[in-house]
């Protein structure tokens, strides 16, 4: 089964955003990421909904940060995203008629619930500020300073 990694990319374009003083375009964004620039407009509107990035049009226009990256959590990237699925297991059969799939499943719900919880939970601890602090402890340790456009040159 593939893995839902939204989440992962969407984080590393916000800590790209986050070095840069001023908007940053769908083109330099997907280059970071690998991916097509439709693909990031599509993720970013949801985050400007949201509130978290605003869009500029025109030359010299692009994305940027329109809020505190201290303010804002995983978990709320995560609900900006639309809450996709955190877990790629499941049940067998939904709803089972086999009294041994029933138990099964009855204790696999609870299990899963708890997970979900727990990692809803660390999500919601997590800032923004704080993974930008670790991506500069990070660039500290290597001596290293690169921008986005040298990273993405670079990668």
């Amino acid at each position: 089964m593939k893995r839902d990694s939204r989440l992962s990319g969407v984080l590393h374009v916000l800590l790209h955003m986050a070095e840069q003083d001023g908007p940053v375009t769908s083109e330099v964004l997907a280059k970071a990421m690998d991916t097509n620039p439709v693909v990031i407009r599509r993720t970013m509107a949801g985050l400007r909904k949201q509130g978290y990035v605003r869009s500029e049009k025109g030359h010299g226009g692009g994305w940027t940060l329109a809020a505190d990256l201290s303010k804002v959590t995983l978990r709320d990237i995560y609900a900006a995203l639309g809450s996709p699925a955190l877990l790629a297991i499941g049940h067998r059969t939904e709803s089972p008629g086999c009294l041994v799939e029933q138990a099964v499943n009855a204790a696999l719900c609870q299990a899963f619930e708890d997970a979900e919880k727990q990692l809803l939970s660390r999500l919601g601890e997590v800032t923004l500020a704080m993974l930008s602090a670790d991506l500069h402890a990070r660039l500290v340790a290597r001596g290293e300073s690169r921008s986005l456009e040298e990273h993405v040159h670079a990668s």
